[in-house]
């Protein structure tokens, strides 16, 4: 069910995005401007392919990506004669060239995909948490586990940002760990969801209006034709449970998208430390195309930028880098949850 919270963010989304709508085609009447025809061939819908990119991709400037170039070197591997599959994986590995994790090709029998946090260490294993720190004795609501640990620190896990955080839900949670000398949240292998429940997650953590970021649109086909950047603010949970103690958040390379601007945003807050590897960021709102044989195109289409107005598509930084290393592993010790003990200790 869609709260009343989420529907007021997306319509404020949807206005602050209104141009963007036309630019995309996404019309019930898709006739913002004359689109040209494809060919439903190899040729045709790899042109459809590299076009929609060209005029509706955000980050080309920032990824410093010759698209011009990708496109002579790509297409001259096209043949009339080459089969579907072929063709999707041609056009999959142009689009890796974005590197970027919001881009994917969309067919029945395949996804594309560019997922970075396959290339790093995992730094998350859920069972040795769940035996050696929580002794599988946990508390579940709104997707997120929760639990106060013997060394009278709170540890919540919230796995993926689509599973709607109710806001009685919340009081619940806070109101038990609310004895907690400091809090533990761990967003890692968070791959992303919906970002009105970043803000209502956020809305916890914060005593006042704060400034969370900024927003852009593209005003055109060019690649530097975008809006200028639309600011958007995040309030306190009024009338609810808030925790303003010392708080960690652990992060890994698959806390992605929604996640990633979630981390983005506690770090901007002084009792907040990151903890972990560089997040797998994503922040472009996605969008999708169709291409002339029914595959679908989703691409980073709407730049989101942090507080400071810095561009998040690479990923947020840890405030303290650590990795889980093999000899904990072996003893069954979480490095990073370790680490996050230590931090909120020397804070006390």
């Amino acid at each position: 069910m869609t709260s009343k919270k989420q529907v007021e963010m997306f319509k404020k989304l949807l206005r602050m995005l209104a141009p963007v709508v036309c630019l995309l085609g996404l019309t019930p009447l898709g006739a913002c401007h004359d689109e040209p025809e494809w060919n439903n061939d190899p040729f045709g819908n790899f042109d459809a392919l590299w076009t929609i990119m060209d005029e509706h991709y955000a980050f080309f400037d920032y990824k410093e990506v010759d698209w011009q170039e990708v496109r002579t070197r790509y297409r001259s591997k096209l043949t009339s004669s080459m089969t579907s599959q072929e063709l999707f994986e041609l056009c999959g590995d142009m689009l890796k060239e974005l590197r970027d994790g919001h881009t994917n090709l969309i067919a029945a029998h395949d996804v594309s995909r560019y997922w970075i946090w396959e290339q790093y260490p995992v730094n998350y294993d859920e069972r040795l948490i769940d035996e050696h720190y929580l002794n599988f004795e946990y508390r579940r609501a709104s997707g997120i586990k929760y639990a106060l640990l013997d060394n009278n620190y709170g540890y919540l896990y919230y796995g993926t940002f689509e599973n709607e955080i109710g806001e009685g839900n919340l009081d619940l949670i806070l109101s038990y760990l609310s004895t907690a000398d400091g809090l533990i949240i761990d967003v890692r292998n968070n791959g992303g969801g919906f970002l009105t429940n970043v803000e209502t997650l956020v809305g916890r953590f914060i005593e006042q209006r704060i400034h969370a970021g900024s927003i852009q649109h593209k005003t055109g086909p060019g690649h530097n034709d975008m809006s200028e950047p639309y600011d958007y603010y995040f309030e306190p949970t009024k009338n609810h449970i808030h925790y303003l103690k010392p708080v960690v958040v652990l992060a890994n390379r698959a806390s992605f998208s929604a996640t990633n601007n979630f981390v983005s945003i506690m770090k901007s807050l002084p009792q907040v430390t990151i903890v972990g590897d560089v997040t797998g960021g994503g922040s472009g709102l996605p969008f999708t195309s169709e291409l002339p044989n029914g595959w679908n195109v989703r691409f980073s289409s709407c730049p989101i930028r942090d507080a400071e107005g810095f561009l998040t598509e690479f990923g947020v930084a840890p405030d303290v880098q650590v990795n889980q290393t093999d000899d904990d592993t072996a003893k069954g010790r979480d490095t990073l949850l370790e680490a996050a003990f230590l931090l909120l200790k020397n804070h006390g």
